[in-house]
């Protein structure tokens, strides 16, 4: 088998589930196996039957699904709903050939769904800064044949230049900006600022904006409300709230002082509307 970093992967289908594979699959996607606390054990099994990542198909769009040391991989192999009130939302205030940002795109399980949903007209910018979450965030787009995104290999910050990252233990989508003093597990990434990010996407208006990058949400936000123009704030904003501790100042208060109203929340997530 292919390392995950082979710049040359086996073409999309070639790891798709084997008999057995596909067996437990269906029955974890139909029970209560598909819950988060059996998807560790779901996942084990599903490899000893075969190591290696699995080739399938999630909310319309094509996957390569590392599940052994990717929590959100994993979860979107398993659950076929996963993150669906969350998706339902952005697809709710993102119209067919709208805009839709997603800054902490990992392998593309928001960016890949929206991308069917907004058509070969809308567009869908999909940051991700880490080298192989990005890769695979590449190979996922490729396999799902979609023009309409663009990749976006950056951290989303309050400032151009370099910024460091470092993984929480194997789960590589939770990779989170550090400071100066990082271990040697860190690497270093190019940042950006949302406003230059969207300006140079072509981007003149976004309907639809997910947030999800580990506790430095407010430094990318709240820069980005301050200097934009207000024809660029999104109509619609679902930010992942688990890491709220870690902000500098509170992103989602600032959002509401500037007219947004909250519309939900999940376990993870804040759903916000512009007034």
């Amino acid at each position: 088998m292919k390392p995950d970093n082979d710049s040359s992967p086996a073409p999309f289908g070639v790891l798709a589930p084997n008999a057995a594979q596909a067996a437990i699959l269906s029955l974890v996607r139909r029970t209560g196996l598909k819950r988060g606390a059996f998807r560790p054990w779901m996942s084990a099994i599903i490899n000893l039957l075969r190591a290696g990542p699995l080739d399938v198909q999630y909310q319309g769009a094509s996957f390569r699904f590392y599940h052994q040391a990717s929590a959100t991989e994993r979860g979107a192999l398993l659950n076929p709903d996963y993150n669906i009130e969350e998706l339902d939302f952005l697809r709710q205030h993102t119209p067919r050939g709208g805009v839709f940002v997603d800054v902490g795109a990992n392998v593309g399980t928001y960016a890949m769904p929206m991308a069917r949903h907004v058509g070969e007209r809308g567009i869908v910018i999909a940051v991700e800064p880490h080298p192989v979450t990005h890769a695979r965030l590449a190979f996922n787009n490729a396999a799902s044949r979609f023009t309409q995104v663009k990749l976006v290999a950056a951290a989303a910050g309050d400032t151009d230049g370099e910024l460091m990252i470092e993984t929480d233990g194997d789960n590589l989508g939770a990779s989170h900006i550090v400071a100066g003093d990082a271990s040697a597990r860190a690497i270093k990434v190019p940042s950006l600022r949302l406003q230059r990010i969207l300006e140079q996407s072509g981007a003149s208006h976004v309907d639809a904006l997910k947030i999800d990058i580990e506790g430095y949400e407010d430094r990318a936000l709240m820069p980005f409300f301050r200097d934009a123009p207000q024809t660029l704030w999104p109509r619609a904003v679902v930010i992942e709230h688990l890491s709220k501790d870690e902000w500098l100042a509170d992103c989602i208060a600032d959002m509401l002082a500037r007219g947004y109203a909250q519309a939900g929340r999940t376990r993870s997530n804040t759903l916000l509307v512009r007034g």
